[in-house]
C-alpha cells in the first residue's frame, strides 16, 4: 500500500531493540525504528551518536548485543536476510592506480554474485561515465563518494544506505551528491540518509530519527519531529497592552483549563507588545477571545515555526524529551 506522498506503509527496515555493547561502553541502546517503502529516512545525531555503529549492525559487519533487525520482513542474520539492501558505512577504500571500473570489477568479484554487474550503468547514474577509464587517484573527494554510491548500485538494491555521503566535500559536491539522492529517491528507491548536517535532512528526507548518546530521541515525519510530542502550537501575539493581556490570561486560567487548552504560563515572554505562547491542538482562539472579552486589544497572531535546528539542539544537548 502507497500513501499520498508517495511512501508505503510496508516496513522496508524494522530496527527493535538494538543494543551494541563495546567491554563497557554502549554504543547502541535499546533502539527501535522503522523505514518504510519509498522513503528517505533521515538519520540525524551529533559525531559520537551511535549512528555509524547503528548502520554496520544493519549490514551485517558488526553483530548487535541484543535486539532484532528484520529487512523486507527477513531477519538479516538468517538466509537472504539482506537481500535488496546495499549501502556503505564511511566510504570504501578504492584503489588509486586502477579505474573506477576496474575497482567496480574488484568489488564485484568479492561479491560473488552470479548476474553480471550493470557496470556501464550505475557509472552512468553517478554521473562518472566520462571517468570510468581514468584512475581513481584522480578523483576529488565528490567523485569518490559518488564512486561509492555506484559500488552499492551494482547490488540493484531496493534499499540503499548512505553513511554521511556528503562529509568532507565543498559545496559543489554536496550539490552533487544531493541531486543524486533525490535522482534515485524518484526512481523507486527507499533511502536510509545518516547524516550530522541539519540543512541536508531538510532537503532530502520525508522522515527522520533523532539520536543522541545511542538512544532515540524523537522520530516520525519532519512536521511531527519538528513540532514535537506534545502537539503544542507556538505563537508570537501582539497586543496593545502585554502586561495587561498576561493579567486576563491568569485571571482567566480556570476557562482555559476548561477547554483543555494547555496555556503554559512559563513560557509567555511579554517583549514590548508581545506575548510569546504555547498552546494545545484547540488552537490560539480561544485565548484570543478571553483577551478580548477582556479588553485587550489584539494586533496580530502570527504562528511561530520551530526549525529542526533548534529542536536537534534541544534534544541531543537537553537530554531528549
Amino acid at each position: 500500500m502507497t500513501n499520498r506522498d508517495g511512501t508505503g506503509k510496508e516496513p522496508v527496515l524494522e530496527v527493535r531493540g538494538l543494543t551494541k555493547r563495546f567491554g563497557d561502553f554502549i554504543a547502541v541502546r535499546d533502539l527501535s525504528l522503522a523505514v518504510r517503502r519509498g522513503d528517505v529516512y533521515g538519520f540525524l545525531g551529533p559525531n559520537g551518536s551511535g549512528k555509524s555503529t547503528t548502520i554496520r549492525t544493519i549490514l551485517g559487519l558488526i553483530k548487535p548485543t541484543s535486539g532484532e533487525i528484520r529487512v523486507f520482513g527477513r531477519p538479516v542474520g538468517g538466509p537472504g536476510g539482506r537481500e535488496g539492501l546495499a549501502g556503505f558505512v564511511d566510504a570504501p577504500g578504492f584503489y588509486g592506480y586502477l579505474s573506477a571500473r576496474d575497482n567496480l570489477r574488484i568489488l564485484a568479484a568479492a561479491d560473488k554474485r552470479k548476474k553480471e554487474p550493470p557496470f556501464a550503468r550505475v557509472l552512468e547514474t553517478v554521473g562518472l561515465s566520462e571517468r570510468a577509464r581514468d584512475k581513481v587517484k584522480t578523483y576529488s573527494t565528490g567523485m569518490k563518494q559518488r564512486l561509492a554510491i555506484a559500488a552499492a548500485l551494482m547490488r540493484e538494491p531496493e534499499f540503499l544506505i548512505l553513511d554521511e555521503p556528503t562529509s568532507g566535500l565543498d559545496p559543489g559536491g554536496m550539490r552533487d551528491i544531493r541531486a543524486l539522492v533525490r535522482r534515485l529517491a524518484g526512481e523507486g528507491l527507499t533511502i536510509f540518509l545518516s547524516s550530522h548536517l541539519l540543512v541536508e535532512i531538510e532537503q532530502l528526507c520525508n522522515r527522520v530519527a533523532v539520536i543522541g548518546h545511542g538512544r532515540l530521541l524523537a522520530e516520525g515525519t519532519l512536521a511531527e519531529v519538528v513540532q514535537g510530542t506534545n502537539g503544542h502550537l507556538n505563537y508570537r501575539l501582539v497586543v496593545g497592552d502585554a502586561e495587561g493581556a498576561l493579567q486576563v490570561l491568569e485571571d482567566s486560567t480556570s476557562s482555559v483549563e476548561a477547554s483543555r487548552l494547555d496555556v503554559e504560563a512559563d513560557r509567555m515572554e511579554p517583549s514590548g507588545e508581545e506575548i510569546r505562547l504555547s498552546v494545545g491542538p484547540e488552537g490560539a482562539g480561544p485565548v484570543v477571545r478571553e483577551l478580548v472579552t477582556g479588553g485587550v486589544e489584539v494586533r496580530a497572531l502570527v504562528p511561530v515555526r520551530p526549525n529542526l535546528e533548534d529542536l536537534f539542539l534541544e534534544l541531543t544537548e537537553g537530554g531528549g524529551r
